[in-house]
């Protein structure tokens, strides 16, 4: 068998890691959340502890382009969980609030999402978690 001598090993680039890292975590999330997406869950934290705020400024505070942000909105809006409205200032921009029934979801699952990470981070020790961590706040 011939060994590979290509200077690019796909299994040690980073984007390659990163993304089978976020697959195993979307899946674990899906495993202990079904009534969300990922994507969403984040857009309801976001807004939870922050408060309202213009869709664009949302798609910022959660990582998301504004397209993307704008479907994630909309789907949310459908499952009553947000509600979007003109903002009184600029009636051009939309302002994206929580619901009741938003609030209540996002706060019952935030102990599954502290068991999603620990679940995702389970294979390293406490010490390896934080370097992590750290690092990857340094990345972004």
């Amino acid at each position: 068998m011939e060994q590979n001598t290509d200077p690019y090993v796909l299994d040690d680039q980073v984007g390659y890691l990163l993304r089978r890292v976020t697959q195993r975590h979307l899946h674990i999330f899906s495993e202990h959340i079904q009534d969300v997406t990922a994507m969403q869950f984040a857009c309801l934290v976001r807004l939870d502890q922050t408060g309202p705020m213009s869709q664009n400024l949302l798609g910022r505070a959660a990582s998301m382009d504004a397209a993307t942000v704008k479907g994630v909105v909309g789907r949310l809006e459908l499952l009553g969980l947000v509600a979007r409205q003109a903002d009184p200032e600029d009636r051009r921009r939309l302002t994206v609030a929580l619901t009741d029934a938003g609030r209540d979801l996002v706060r019952r699952h935030y102990p599954a999402a502290a068991e999603i990470t620990d679940a995702t981070l389970a294979p390293l020790s406490a010490e390896e978690r934080r370097t992590l961590l750290a690092l990857l706040q340094r990345l972004v």
